[in-house]
């Protein structure tokens, strides 16, 4: 497999403030984990900067202009008691998008099999006009709208097994039936969304997960329900929104996975790819705050899509 692995020193630029989760220290833990010898032939790329048109896709220009606005010359400045900017935080973020704007660019010209992005700040929670949740603009979202426009997709896939329910990329699909958004999630939870009777136009279908659920649970889940959808539904692209917070060691949750469930999954979503869309998946960091946790479970997500 061709499996690029987008990274870049930007995304530490970010700077969330002593104590909190969601920092830079956690890519430098990703980072690490994919320097060791098994992960020589990764295709190691660093994105170009990302556009205000492509993350108009998705957010309206008076979001991208608020997120602008508020960026502080020094210091810190919150947006909630979750969402933090820092000088560095708008340098970050469009080169996240710029990240999975590429990855769509390559895969879907055959330049690589998949990617995986370790961008931050992360996006799922995300709305089109509302920044909340440690997410800034919504990466994964774009990144499908980017794909859906620029290449004529008539279905694409999201599938999202951060702990916390992607309330953005749901809301920003709601009623596109082009687009199918499929998530695991523990509830009750933050942000409060992701019931099942939340199903948009048949295309959203939310799963979730109860608090002490392990890896049997969160399999059968994604047997029973999400996999036959996926591949009925034979997507043109498949995304994933690579949230790892529902590992058993992460401090925000209380579901019990193992690096073997992210393993498990990524090769049977790899299945579906394979026999829907030629094996092109696009994954995107979400969660995962544990550091040692998300070090060993992208590992374990990784050389999975790397074949492994």
């Amino acid at each position: 497999m061709r499996t690029l692995y987008y990274h870049h020193p930007d995304f530490l630029l970010h700077n969330t403030g002593q104590g909190h989760p969601e920092c830079a220290d956690r890519l430098r833990a990703i980072d690490k984990a994919l320097s060791q010898p098994e992960f020589a032939g990764l295709i190691r790329v660093e994105p170009p900067m990302g556009t205000e048109q492509q993350i108009g896709l998705v957010h309206p220009m008076e979001h991208i202009r608020r997120i602008r606005d508020a960026v502080p010359d020094q210091g810190f400045y919150h947006l909630d008691p979750d969402t933090v900017l820092s000088p560095g935080s708008e340098t970050a973020a469009y080169r996240a998008v710029g990240a999975v704007c590429d990855a769509v660019d390559q895969v879907l010209s055959d330049k690589a099999d998949n990617a995986f992005c370790a961008v931050r700040p992360p996006g799922h929670h995300a709305e089109p006009n509302h920044a909340m949740g440690f997410c800034l603009f919504n990466n994964v979202a774009i990144a499908a709208e980017y794909a859906r426009q620029k290449y004529h997709l008539e279905r694409l896939a999201i599938v999202d097994f951060d702990v916390h329910h992607g309330n953005g990329t749901q809301v920003v699909f709601y009623h596109q039936t082009q687009v199918l958004y499929a998530s695991t999630h523990e509830m009750p939870h933050y942000p409060g969304t992701g019931y099942p009777s939340e199903t948009g136009l048949g295309n959203i279908i939310n799963v979730p997960l109860a608090v002490g659920n392990t890896g049997i649970e969160f399999r059968e889940k994604y047997e029973d329900i999400i996999f036959p959808a996926l591949n009925s539904f034979k997507p043109d692209l498949l995304l994933i929104s690579a949230g790892f917070d529902a590992h058993k060691g992460d401090p925000l949750a209380s579901i019990s996975l193992m690096e073997d469930d992210y393993r498990w999954l990524t090769q049977a979503l790899m299945g579906i790819a394979g026999r829907a869309c030629n094996g092109r998946i696009i994954s995107v960091l979400e969660g995962g705050y544990d550091l040692n946790a998300l070090a060993a479970s992208v590992a374990a997500h990784v050389q999975a899509l790397m074949g492994g």
